[in-house]
């Protein structure tokens, strides 16, 4: 008898999925076209969603963005009127009963709050999910697209077993469930799209998952920042950050001076400060899979080269994001008796990352890094990005990395800084080189790799 009734329930709630899912097929086959975009995550953290939802925008398509809006998302995405913002509350942790009930009730809360605001939105001819966090967003992005004919397109990032598992070690039971769980799912996705050829083949060796490789490429408002918005900038960050503040009154009062740079009062030139500080820039997400204890050893070693006498610049190094390890950084940066280093890790806005950048490299959207100070460069930056990416599991080869960051450390700083800021120096160099490039952007190599993905299925 209990055992009908469980069937009857199962019944009165699936039907009324079923012919929802019946209506938004129909209503979808006579709409424009639209892709639901869905990431488990704040969407102003989530660069490489946001610049999915642009290029699909630019090429005719509407998107709905679902996600946590903890931050602002960039102008470009707010003013876009084919996107719509769609906000998800975040479950916070519950303080009653073990830790892996707790994980349980969220994940349970989340699919079931995921489903209900999928299938309340307009359907989509594609769902494109950012991974991880995948559990439970796979599997709910599947079924949904089950019910509606959407087809699931998953941008790989990275493996959210493998970040589990830097917590509760890999042979803990919710991090075998959540491998099975992600490879199940994984294989049940239209498309996947992933972040470097590394990826590609291990999803397809380990997983037998057929991924299209999208690098990480600057979007078309990360460009070469004029150097009175570089001032500006460097000014309004002064302002709460003292690295950035000037090291010396000048001689007129009226001058305005930040570490970097100058303005005069009289006829408004800013011009670039002789004795200026390098500037090392970096983005994370504050995750265990970002492992800053070697950015940190870098740091470390470029200082004791100081101290031996080599001709290299003082440094500031700015680390910006949010997210759970912040704090436990900031302690240990703090810890530190840095003399020729300071380090600060402010929140950077959408508009404001790509002006401090200048010229944002290549690099991952975690972990991103370039080494600068007026003189800006992208490819010696794209090693520390990948450094930072690749400690963690997820990829083969990790330690290999870690091993080849620590030979080149050395040479590495001592090559790009030595006698900085001489415009015959290393760092100018590259940035030359890079005005003379042709570098590929990201609406460039979306329209090379994804368009005809979505064009064509």
């Amino acid at each position: 008898m209990a055992a009908s009734w469980l069937v009857f329930l199962a019944l009165c709630l699936l039907l009324p999925l079923l012919l929802l899912g019946g209506w938004k097929r129909w209503r979808r086959r006579r709409a424009a076209r639209h892709v639901v975009a869905v990431v488990l995550g704040d969407v102003g953290r989530s660069p490489r969603m946001q610049y999915h939802a642009l290029s699909l925008a630019m090429h005719g398509f509407s998107v709905t963005l679902l996600g946590f809006c903890n931050s602002k998302p960039h102008d470009e995405l707010l003013q876009n009127n084919r996107i719509q913002i769609v906000g998800l509350t975040e479950l916070q942790s519950l303080a009653v009963g073990p830790r892996v009930f707790q994980y349980g009730v969220k994940v349970v809360f989340q699919a079931m709050y995921l489903l209900w605001k999928l299938m309340w939105r307009e359907p989509g001819d594609y769902i494109f999910l950012q991974n991880p966090p995948g559990l439970p967003s796979i599997a709910v992005c599947w079924f949904v697209g089950c019910l509606c004919g959407s087809k699931l397109v998953i941008d790989w990032h990275n493996y959210g077993y493998s970040i589990m598992g830097l917590v509760h070690g890999p042979s803990h039971p919710l991090v075998l469930l959540a491998k099975w769980y992600e490879r199940f799912f994984g294989r049940l996705s239209h498309l996947n799209l992933c972040v470097t050829n590394a990826m590609r083949e291990d999803l397809a060796e380990n997983w037998r998952i057929r991924a299209v490789t999208v690098y990480d490429k600057p979007a078309s408002f990360f460009k070469e920042t004029p150097l009175d918005l570089q001032h500006r900038l460097f000014m309004k960050l002064g302002g709460t950050h003292s690295p950035f503040r000037a090291r010396s009154e000048p001689e007129d009062p009226a001058t305005e001076r930040s570490a970097f740079t100058e303005r005069y009062a009289g006829s408004g030139l800013v011009t670039r400060l002789r004795e200026r500080p390098a500037l090392l820039v970096s983005s994370t997400s504050w995750t265990e899979d970002e492992d800053f204890s070697i950015l940190l050893a870098a740091l470390e070693k470029f200082e004791q080269l100081i101290l031996d006498g080599h001709n290299l610049p003082s440094l500031v190094c700015v680390i910006t994001g949010k997210g759970p390890l912040r704090e436990y950084y900031s302690r240990l940066i703090q810890q530190k008796c840095f003399q020729r280093v300071q380090v600060c890790t402010p929140w950077l806005e959408a508009e404001d990352y790509p002006l401090l950048l200048g010229e944002r490299p290549a690099g991952g959207s975690g972990g991103g890094g370039a080494f600068s100070g007026g003189n800006r460069v992208g490819r010696p930056g794209c090693l520390s990005a990948h450094v930072l990416q690749w400690p963690g599991p997820a990829h083969e080869g990790g330690g290999h990395v870690r091993v080849l960051f620590a030979c080149v450390c050395r040479e590495l700083q001592v090559m790009l800084f030595s006698n900085f800021p001489d415009p015959a120096g290393k760092l100018n160099q590259f940035r030359e080189n890079l005005r003379e490039s042709e570098q590929l952007r990201w609406d460039e190599s979306w329209v090379q790799t994804v368009l005809p993905l979505v064009m064509d299925t």
